[in-house]
């Protein structure tokens, strides 16, 4: 009986020891890619009115491949994971995002994207939208 008791102390022992040490491991470290309230031309973020929607998307652009030009009428996350593409803000200039860079779109701002790069270019896209609300609106 006393070694059944003494083995029950030792094993609460290691694992309310060992508990610590578990729950470091057991969560990946987090990498923040991007915190802000200002959209890349320094736009105040501004969600839609309505049932929140989120839409996470990858755009897949040829080298030359160009966007149209367009609005967003919701926030927009941008992460460049490979490649390279420019975007034309008109009177607010040209910005060049490359691979690993992320920002907040321009939003009820016209603009394009062009892939100026010479490979593939792959963007990861998530919009903070509403139902019933377009994320993107081509304009004519």
């Amino acid at each position: 009986m006393i070694k059944k008791i003494y083995k029950s102390m030792l094993l609460s022992l290691i694992l309310v020891n060992a508990n610590p040490l578990l729950a470091a491991d057991d969560y990946p470290p987090i990498n923040v890619l991007l915190s802000s309230t200002l959209s890349t031309l320094g736009q105040a973020i501004e969600y839609p009115e309505g049932k929140a929607k989120i839409t996470a998307a990858i755009i897949t652009m040829k080298p030359g491949d160009k966007t149209g030009v367009h609005i967003h009428n919701a926030p927009l996350f941008v992460y460049i994971m490979e490649g390279q593409v420019s975007v034309d803000y008109g009177k607010d200039g040209i910005k060049i995002y490359k691979v690993g860079d992320s920002f907040i779109e321009a939003f009820k701002t016209e603009h394009y994207g062009e892939n100026t790069g010479v490979s593939i270019t792959r963007i990861l896209t998530v919009y903070a939208g509403a139902v019933g609300t377009q994320n993107t609106v081509m304009e004519k």
